[in-house]
């Protein structure tokens, strides 16, 4: 059966010809809402640990050898992204993030540069010195958006507009590095009509890449004590399903679905208990756009001029 939307595993063995893995990093960054320059309780859903599963106590070059000793012992990769997961990491001075990605990217292995940061951590000189990597190898940067809508972005505390993601995007994709954005899918006061007002508006921005995140209530989070005061309705996983087939079909064809389900170790997430089963989510996305006689694109609408 011909797949219904471009999975990232996909577009990377098309892109490189073999296996290609993803190895995270922690670079050490920290993250202007926990260091105060804009706050320190950090965004509604963290726990502080900045979302990353990389190893923690050994050197960038330390963390890049032993997540891909382990990822050619579990998926057989033989390529691999070296993937600045923790906190902003565009967080720091030009010359030190130029120092930090090349002790990341330096092996003869590593095809592929990413970097998760911020919207308003992407000033020019920043970009500049990821650019420079861009033009040697492929280069992503992740931007966390979340949600479109401004009221949203409020209540996760997230301190920069959808406006700010619309730039950084514009501003990134224009230096040849390419552009992918995170969003979230369950977050409070959102309805079905915002996900997809939300996936409309990365349609219409030079976006590349995807990752869609399910809402996960984590331990330590300052979303878990609203969850447990009752005040946080979680999605169901058929909720879920549906709205996730309704950003698919919004979002352009050749968009990479770099993800369709955020994971959580099960000794840090609270809820939704569904979320641990990943596999049978994805499958459950599979089967819904089979069961809508659906695929990716089905109603987006045509490309801006110059995206053609």
């Amino acid at each position: 059966m011909a797949a219904r939307y471009l999975s990232f595993s996909a577009y990377l063995r098309g892109r490189f010809g073999c296996r290609v893995r993803r190895v995270p990093i922690d670079g050490g960054f920290t993250c202007p809402t926990r260091d105060g320059a804009l706050s320190t309780s950090g965004c509604l859903y963290c726990d502080g640990r900045g979302a990353s599963s990389a190893p923690r106590g050994l050197s960038i070059r330390g963390q890049l050898l032993r997540g891909m000793e382990a990822a050619r012992r579990r998926y057989g990769a033989e390529k691999f992204i070296a993937y600045f997961q923790a906190f902003t990491g565009t967080y720091a001075s030009p010359g030190e993030l130029a120092r930090r990605y090349a002790e990341g990217t330096d092996h003869p292995d590593v095809v592929s540069l990413a970097i998760a940061t911020r919207p308003d951590c992407a000033p020019e000189a920043v970009l500049d010195a990821v650019a420079a990597f861009a033009a040697r190898m492929e280069t992503w940067i992740e931007y966390g958006l979340q949600s479109a809508h401004d009221e949203t972005l409020r209540c996760l505390m997230r301190g920069h507009t959808a406006a700010a993601f619309a730039d950084a995007a514009r501003r990134t994709a224009a230096r040849g590095i390419g552009v992918c954005a995170h969003v979230i899918i369950g977050l409070p006061g959102e309805t079905g009509e915002m996900v997809r007002g939300t996936a409309r508006f990365l349609a219409s921005l030079p976006v590349s890449g995807v990752k869609i995140h399910l809402l996960h209530v984590l331990r330590g989070s300052p979303l878990e004590a609203l969850h447990r005061s009752g005040a946080l309705p979680l999605l169901s996983r058929g909720d879920y399903v549906r709205l996730v087939c309704d950003v698919l079909e919004i979002l352009p064809a050749g968009v990479v679905i770099q993800r369709l389900t955020g994971e959580a170790p099960p000794d840090r997430l609270v809820a939704p208990g569904w979320a641990l089963r990943k596999h049978e989510v994805i499958r459950a996305i599979e089967d819904e756009l089979a069961g809508r006689g659906s695929r990716q694109g089905a109603k987006a609408a045509p490309l801006p001029a110059g995206r053609q």
